[in-house]
């Protein structure tokens, strides 16, 4: 006998399956789609029960209607649904891209698989022809994919070249930030490495990812780091690598507090990259707090130039961030003063210092870090008549689209957690995941929507497929269109 199953997701979508048991064990007949509303569960729910009416002639107990959205034609016989519209749809943004030069089918539908529905490469296969009729064999996967990772160059060309023309980008700014993605794993290899993690999954071994974005945030390089990589040791090499390969003769990077040192500055101006990075100002000198708790003015949007052995120390003011820096301060205060009346929970805190056997306040901490309040830093090398103060600072603030570039591929794209085990097949998974990226990207910034709800909503235009029971012939009949596909498609320029 066949049943219905339906399995709940966390983030609210409901999968329905016709499943029969066969030696105590349930067996998967067909998995019929997935909905994220009640009337597409609906809408699923009676294409299982049109299924297993279909295919075992068996008898309900209750009557029930067909549904109304299953056409059906004299003597033919419903067989099944394909996304064919959703693939036709990414295969023309891969070849407007240009990533059809590629020139390898199996790797194009497999990143088309990792935006509609991230799963194993394996799983992906059976997906392909499942969601859309297409087959491969698992065993051109198998011989063919260790050869995709020299591609790595040509598709990074690809999107720099596609960036340039359709995103005005010439190389005078470039945001750069790392990230790590962990494995579901406990074993450390050359590039699984344990280290600090933004997953919080120290235990497990990781790898560290450089992203390169333009200003708008389409990604246009990446690289690979071993685990336990200090983040700050990234940005010479990756940054020379791309100015090397692309012979830049005016650059200007943009990369947050953590890859600020004495040393990556000097190697920056050693290889006339100019910079705009974030300024950890609790590190300061207390002579360096004094000299801006002395020229900066404690009004909303003021700033002031500092000239430093790091180069310009540009501060601004924000009356915001100081509510947001003295409630923080505060709190830590009040922390440490019951560290200090409660000795037994002795435990090191930032405004505590240690004078022998005893815990004190560390008042000059507090009085540094009141000078500070409000303030933000940001160290360039750029002259003032090339970029002002506030030009400075709103470079800064849009390093915030890489970190959205990374949303897209960790969430959506679901790049973490990786199950691989070897350093090639690591990569690999890292190079489709970066096409994908990259066209997932092209889409938001085109449509102002994000990818995950363009897939979803560009999943509603299935083809019915439907068989003649006389000459066996199939006949597939596309859903109408939606008035958001084809508001997507005209933003994408991709309406006929």
């Amino acid at each position: 006998m066949y049943k219905i199953r339906q399995i709940r997701y966390a983030a609210g979508s409901v999968s329905v399956q016709v499943y029969k048991i066969e030696n105590r064990k349930r067996v998967i007949v067909r998995h019929i789609g997935t909905a994220r509303t009640e009337q597409e569960l609906s809408d699923l729910m009676a294409l299982a029960n049109d299924f297993i009416g279909k295919v075992s002639k068996q008898l309900f107990l209750f009557q029930h209607q067909q549904s109304g959205n299953i056409l059906y034609i004299n003597q033919t016989d419903f067989i099944g649904v394909h996304y064919t519209f959703l693939h036709e749809l990414i295969s023309k943004l891969i070849i407007t891209i240009g990533f059809d030069k590629l020139k390898n089918n199996l790797l194009l539908d497999l990143i088309i698989m990792r935006m509609m529905e991230p799963a194993s490469k394996l799983r992906s296969i059976e997906l392909l022809q499942e969601y859309f009729g297409i087959r491969h064999r698992r065993q051109n996967y198998y011989r063919s994919a260790p050869g995709w990772l020299t591609l790595k160059s040509k598709a990074e060309a690809i999107a720099l070249g596609f960036a340039g023309k359709h995103y005005a980008f010439n190389f005078d700014l470039l945001f750069y930030d790392v990230t790590t993605l962990y494995f579901e794993a406990f074993e450390e290899d050359e590039l699984r490495k344990n280290g600090f993690s933004k997953d919080n999954k120290s235990a497990q071994p990781q790898i560290l990812v450089a992203l390169m974005v333009t200003k708008e945030g389409f990604p246009i390089a990446y690289e690979v780091f071993a685990g336990n990589t200090f983040e700050g040791h990234t940005i010479i090499p990756v940054v020379k690598s791309f100015i090397n390969k692309n012979n830049v003769k005016t650059f200007t990077v943009v990369a947050d507090a953590a890859m600020i040192s004495t040393e990556n500055i000097q190697a920056l101006k050693e290889n006339s990259i100019n910079y705009i990075v974030g300024a950890r100002l609790g590190n300061l000198s207390n002579e360096l707090v004094a000299v801006i708790d002395k020229s900066i003015s404690r009004q909303d949007g003021t700033s002031t130039r500092i000239k430093t052995d790091n180069g310009y120390l540009v501060c601004s003011y924000s009356s915001v961030r100081h509510r947001k820096d003295k409630y923080e301060m505060e709190k830590q205060i009040e922390k440490a003063k019951f560290i200090i009346e409660h000795p037994s929970k002795n435990k090191k805190l930032k405004f505590t210092k240690s004078t022998g056997q005893k815990i004190e306040l560390n008042q000059k901490l507090i009085n540094k870090t009141e000078k500070l309040l409000g303030i933000k830093g940001y160290y360039t090398d750029l002259e003032e008549g090339i970029a002002d103060n506030k030009t400075i600072i709103d470079r800064y603030h849009e390093l915030y689209k890489i970190e959205q570039a990374f949303r897209i591929a960790k969430s959506d794209l679901q790049t973490r957690p990786i199950f691989h085990f070897k350093e090639e097949p690591i990569k690999l998974h890292l190079l489709i995941c970066f096409i994908a990226l990259v066209v997932s990207k092209h889409v938001e910034l085109k449509t102002g929507i994000s990818i995950r709800k363009c897939i979803h909503e560009c999943k509603r235009i299935t083809d019915a497929r439907l068989k003649n029971k006389l000459t066996g012939k199939e006949i597939r009949i596309r859903a109408n269109s939606t008035p958001l596909v084809a508001e997507i498609l005209g933003k994408l320029d991709l309406l006929t």
